[in-house]
């Protein structure tokens, strides 16, 4: 396997186990971040991210597959499943990743994933009504920037 597939696979069992420092050590400094929710995150922001969801999820178990890797770029797939916290609803979220390395970390990092299909189910019949609204979605946009900023200000 090659080493960054094995930095893919160190980095989504790091998430299965909530283990976010691990996580994080898998990143460049510089790494940038971005998915549906979280756009143009960059550095800290990324690790605050991903040690706010470990803190947070609870009950997030994370499987993943379709690793592939070279020596700059990768891909995998993963599921999350999890409790939304907001709602008490549960989630499955389908992902597809693709990162960029550099030096043996991750520089850049994109997750896709429908977002109307996340707010069905985080939200219910709210989401399934509404969900599909740009105005919503940068409001789930926007909750959850301030919730990372709330985070990380804690420190």
């Amino acid at each position: 396997m090659h080493p960054n597939a094995q930095l893919i696979q160190r980095f989504y069992d790091a998430l299965h186990r909530h283990d976010a420092e691990t996580m994080c050590a898998c990143y460049a400094p510089e790494a940038t971040f971005t998915d549906s929710v979280f756009l143009g995150l960059s550095g800290d922001q990324v690790r605050g991210m991903w040690r706010m969801l470990c803190h947070r999820g609870k009950d997030l178990t994370v499987t993943v597959s379709g690793i592939e890797a070279d020596d700059r770029q990768g891909k995998a797939h993963w599921e999350a499943r999890y409790t939304f916290s907001g709602t008490g609803k549960k989630v499955l979220n389908i992902i597809d990743a693709e990162f960029t390395f550099a030096e043996g970390k991750i520089i850049k990092h994109v997750d896709m994933f429908d977002l109307y299909k996340w707010t069905k189910q985080a939200l219910g019949t709210k989401g399934l009504l509404l969900g599909w609204l740009p105005s919503v979605q940068e409001k789930i946009r926007a909750q959850a920037r301030g919730n990372l900023d709330k985070f990380m200000s804690r420190g």
